[in-house]
Parts: C-alpha cells; sequence; structure tokens
C-alpha cells in the first residue's frame, strides 16, 4: 500500500498569514514580559517568548525584499518605513521620558533629545527601555544597499553567516567585546533579519518545499525548543546569551512554517483576531510594558497579569495607531508637495 504523499509546503503562506504570524509574535512578547520567578516549571517556556523579536524581524526582512522589488527607489523606501515606526515612537517617547526628566544642565537636555528622537542611550548605554525601535531603524538603514547587493552578486546572500562569526567575534575577542559588546542584544538579532530578506524572493516566487521536509523541519523546531528551554529552565544567567539567540535562528524559521499549517486550519474569526493583533504590534510593544503592565498589581498571578495585561494595551495600541497613521498620512502628503515647489 503507497504512503499517503504529504502535501507541499508553500512558502507563499508566510505572506498569506504575515498578519498572523505578526500577532503570534507580540502575544509570545507579552507573556515574556510577564514576570515568573525561575522555580515555576513554566519559566524556560516562558522565556521562550524572547523569539517573538525574532519572528518580528524575518518577518520584516520578507517584508522589505517585497517592497523594494515592487519600488527600488530608496526616498519612497525610507519615506514608507520611518512614516510607520516614527511617529508611534515619538509619540510614546514623549510621554515615557518628559514626566521622567528632572536635570537642568545642557548635557541633560541633549540627553533627554537624543534620547526622545533616537534613543540613544541604547547605542551608549545599552539602555534597554524602548532597545527594538533603534535597533529596527538601524537595520532599515542598511537593508536597501543589502537587497541590491544580493540582486546584483547573488553569492552574498551568504552575509548572515559573517553576521553569526561576527556576534563570536563581539563575545570573545576582548577589544571588540569591550567596544561594542553592550550591545549584544542588536548584533545577535542582525543574522535573522538578513536572513528574512534572503528568504523574500523565495516568498514572493512562491516557490515550495517537499512535503516530506515536514519532519526534518519538526525535528529541528523540537531540538531548538527543548534545548532553549532547558538553558533557561536550568542555567539562566550562566552562557552568554548569544548562544541561546543563534539557536532562535532555526527556532524562528521552523515556528513559522509550523505556524502556517496551524492558521491554514483555524476558524477564520481566530485568523483575525490574531490578524488584528498583528496590525497593531508596533504599538502593544511600546505600550504593553511601562503604559499597563507596571501599573498592574505584582500580586496577581502569571495568567491573570497576562490577559488584563493584554486586554488593556489592545485598545490603546489601536488608539496610538490611529493618532500614528492619522500624522504619517499628513506628512506623507505634504512631503510630495513641498518637494515641488
Amino acid at each position: 500500500m503507497p504512503m499517503l504523499k504529504i502535501k507541499d509546503i508553500e512558502l507563499a503562506n508566510i505572506s498569506r498569514f504575515r498578519g498572523e504570524l505578526m500577532g503570534m509574535a507580540m502575544l509570545f512578547i507579552i507573556l515574556f514580559h510577564i514576570g515568573l520567578p525561575q522555580s515555576d516549571t513554566f519559566f524556560g517556556l516562558r522565556r521562550m517568548g524572547n523569539v517573538g523579536v525574532d519572528m518580528f524581524l524575518f518577518l520584516s526582512g520578507i517584508g522589505l525584499w517585497f517592497s523594494w522589488t515592487k519600488h527600488p527607489d530608496a526616498r519612497r523606501f525610507f519615506l514608507r518605513r520611518y512614516l510607520r515606526i516614527y511617529p508611534a515612537w515619538f509619540i510614546i517617547a514623549c510621554l515615557y521620558y518628559i514626566p521622567r526628566f528632572h536635570g537642568h544642565s545642557a548635557a541633560a537636555w541633549i540627553d533627554l533629545i537624543g534620547d526622545i528622537t533616537i534613543n540613544w542611550d541604547f547605542w551608549l548605554h545599552d539602555e534597554l527601555t524602548f532597545w527594538y525601535i533603534p535597533a529596527t531603524m538601524m537595520l532599515y538603514l542598511f537593508a536597501p544597499p543589502y537587497m541590491e547587493l544580493i540582486r546584483r552578486h547573488p553569492v552574498y546572500r551568504w552575509l548572515p553567516v559573517v553576521m553569526i562569526m561576527w556576534c563570536i567575534l563581539v563575545q570573545y575577542v576582548t577589544p571588540i567585546h569591550q567596544a561594542v559588546g553592550h550591545l549584544e542584544i542588536f548584533w545577535s538579532r542582525v543574522p535573522i533579519f538578513f536572513i528574512g530578506i534572503n528568504m523574500g524572493d523565495m516568498v514572493m516566487k512562491k516557490r515550495t518545499l517537499d512535503g516530506a521536509s515536514i519532519w526534518m523541519i519538526i525535528l529541528m523546531f523540537v531540538m531548538t525548543l527543548a534545548s532553549s528551554i532547558f538553558l533557561e529552565q536550568n542555567r539562566h544567567g550562566q552562557f552568554p546569551l548569544y548562544v541561546e539567540r543563534m539557536l532562535y535562528i532555526p527556532l524562528t524559521i521552523t515556528t513559522i512554517l509550523l505556524l502556517n499549517r496551524v492558521f491554514r486550519r483555524t476558524p477564520k474569526w481566530f485568523n483575525r483576531c490574531f490578524s488584528f493583533l498583528g496590525s497593531v504590534s508596533l504599538e502593544c510593544y511600546l505600550i504593553h510594558i511601562h503604559f499597563v503592565l507596571d501599573y498592574l498589581p505584582r500580586e496577581w498571578s502569571y495568567w491573570p497579569t497576562s490577559f488584563v495585561c493584554t486586554a488593556i494595551t489592545l485598545p490603546l495600541a489601536w488608539l496610538l495607531s490611529k493618532v500614528a497613521g492619522g500624522i504619517a498620512s499628513f506628512v506623507e502628503h505634504r512631503l510630495p508637495r513641498q518637494a515641488e515647489k
């Protein structure tokens, strides 16, 4: 009796379910940020919510490839990318940093302006309050030249391997570590972003993987997830974080491929819920810790805190997206007219 053939894995589903995948990544991040003692048996798995950041960067890289290949114009690219991020960031940065400002010296004012405009304390001192935003804006700067490079010389798609090597150098080569080691959280996420750009071409051309490869995908998923959970549950704080974040690379890709198979089978209302969460994921990231979670009672247990944090964050994120979107639309429509004068 012949074996049942497994349907090929359609990489186009990464684009098809992009909103749902972004929503799932945001949920992972919220769950990651809810406090839990290491003695809890769920601690290691809860720490895996950190992979949501890698999922964001991977999906963002794919999206940038779509955008750039359709309209390879640097001005248009940067205008659209930064108008999506910057208004929401600027609003939240003002709301967060200005009430906490108590200095009177010129240096204090410069520091405040630097934090509000580009969150420069992340680059200078590894200040992690909203680290994902300056990291993303920096990656956007290098995306167009990288995409043009791999279009003209495809061999340079191997550059993410060099980026992984750089993470090792940052950790263990003393002069490099002393100079830029404080940015480990950024360096260790750079490879997955550019791997996402690399994979954008395959997704856009609707390439498929042999259905039999699902067993290899499951094997990689189980190995990376289990080893990461073990490291967090049993050796948290005892190993360089970049090691685990290298495991996040295959974990991210296999998680997304497996979630695609889930979203193909789940009800439409379920998918719409995660797609909505994905549509306001940037705003959720900016709001959920310092404007919601910090004000919830500390005595609450993990799951009630997670539920209430998510429930309060969503409407606030939607409101912020409308305000920021209005600002971005106003600026976008004004700039071309100004350029013509």
